[in-house]
C-alpha cells in the first residue's frame, strides 16, 4: 500500500512538472518562431504547479523529506521517538482535514467563476486545496497504519 501510494504520488507529481514543462515550452516556441502565443498557456502552467505542489508536499511528507524540526527528538531519548513520530502524524492528519474543509469552503464560495484563459470553471483549479488535503490525509493514516504494523521501521 505505502510503495503503490507513494508510486501514484510520484507520478502525479512529475506529471503536473511535465504538464507545465511543455506548456511553457509550447509558449516559448510558439511567441518566438511563429509570432503568436496560446492565450491559455500561463494559466494552465500556473494550475499544474499548484497541483504539482500539493502532490510533491505529500510525497515529501510520506519519505520524510520534509522540512521538519528536530530539536525535540534531540532531547529525548530513542525510545520515545516513536510517539513523538505518532504525534506529527496526527498533527499531519488534522491539517489534512483542515485542508480539505477550507479548499472546499473556498470552491463553494468562489468555483463558479470562470477562468479566462482556458474558459473553465474555476472550481478544476481551486480544487487543488481540497485534492491536496486528500492526498496528506491519506499520506498520515498509511503512516500512523505503519506505526502500529511496523514499529520497527520508526518513523
Amino acid at each position: 500500500m505505502f510503495s503503490l501510494y507513494s508510486r501514484l504520488l510520484a507520478f502525479l507529481t512529475g506529471g503536473s512538472l511535465l504538464v507545465v514543462f511543455a506548456v511553457i515550452l509550447i509558449g516559448a516556441l510558439m511567441r518566438y518562431l511563429l509570432g503568436t502565443s496560446i492565450q491559455w498557456g500561463e494559466e494552465v502552467a500556473k494550475y499544474a504547479m499548484i497541483y504539482g505542489v500539493m502532490f510533491g508536499m505529500t510525497l515529501c511528507y510520506l519519505h520524510n523529506s520534509h522540512i521538519r524540526f528536530t530539536f525535540l527528538e534531540s532531547l529525548t531519548p530513542k525510545q520515545h521517538h516513536r510517539w513523538i513520530y505518532l504525534t506529527h502524524d496526527v498533527i499531519a492528519l488534522a491539517a489534512g482535514v483542515i485542508l480539505i474543509w477550507s479548499g472546499y469552503d473556498f470552491v463553494a464560495k468562489r468555483g463558479a467563476l470562470m477562468a479566462t484563459g482556458v474558459n473553465l470553471p474555476m472550481y478544476w483549479f481551486q480544487s487543488a486545496m481540497v485534492v491536496g488535503g486528500v492526498c496528506l490525509s491519506i499520506a498520515a493514516v498509511v503512516k500512523i497504519v505503519r506505526h502500529f504494523t511496523h514499529p520497527e521501521q520508526g518513523e
